[in-house]
């Protein structure tokens, strides 16, 4: 199976057909997706200019595409690198129990899904470098009140396993499941408020 950067160049490679540049673009996406799969797509196709079911996209077009999300990649890659050398010294110094930091590392696949979106139209404006930047940010300076990426502080918790594999507090403004550990618990209790108010309104507004 072919890795990331063996695919980014074929998604380079001019001598390639637009359409199996376009598919070695998605198979990247098996590799690295911050937001999962497809909503890491649309987002790089509203980067882009790329119609989402286009099947033949400008080459220009794809290699922007392509561009950002190695971009983002690097960031990524300079975090898990840094990462595993804070757990080499941790553990030279006999710290054996893994900090909440350690658990979000755990759970985002190698960098897919590390803020993952709860729909695939619906995720952050920023370039997907600055948002891995802005959360590894607030995962390293500890708990706060707001999301990590817009700085909204409406949360509402949320699990809806069919739109996104992820339990956690949704931000209502830029659609990403927020990490647990970047949240104080007071701004946790108000996401599960917000979602208990919410559900209480639609069982009335039903009745």
């Amino acid at each position: 199976m072919a890795g990331f950067r063996a695919l980014a160049r074929e998604v380079r490679n001019p001598r390639n057909t637009i359409a199996l540049r376009r598919t070695s673009l998605r198979k990247c996406l098996e590799r690295f997706a911050p937001y999962g799969h497809r909503a890491t797509w649309h987002h790089l196709c509203a980067v882009a200019g790329i119609a989402p079911d286009d099947r033949a996209p400008d080459p220009a077009r794809l290699i922007a595409a392509l561009t950002e999300l190695e971009e983002a990649r690097s960031v990524w890659l300079a975090y898990e690198a840094s990462f595993a050398d804070r757990r080499k010294r941790e553990k030279h110094d006999g710290i054996r129990q893994p900090s909440a930091l350690d658990d979000w590392h755990r759970n985002t696949w190698g960098g897919c899904d590390v803020v993952p979106c709860v729909s695939p139209t619906l995720y952050p404006a920023p370039r997907l470098a600055e948002v891995l930047r802005r959360v590894i940010a607030a995962m390293e300076a500890g708990p706060g009140a707001s999301c990590p990426v817009c700085r909204q502080e409406r949360l509402v918790w949320r699990f809806d396993l069919e739109r996104c594999p992820s339990e956690g507090p949704v931000c209502t403004d830029c659609g990403i499941v927020v990490p647990v550990p970047v949240l104080t618990v007071a701004a946790l209790a108000a996401a599960r408020r917000r979602a208990f108010e919410g559900q209480r309104t639609e069982r009335y507004a039903v009745v």
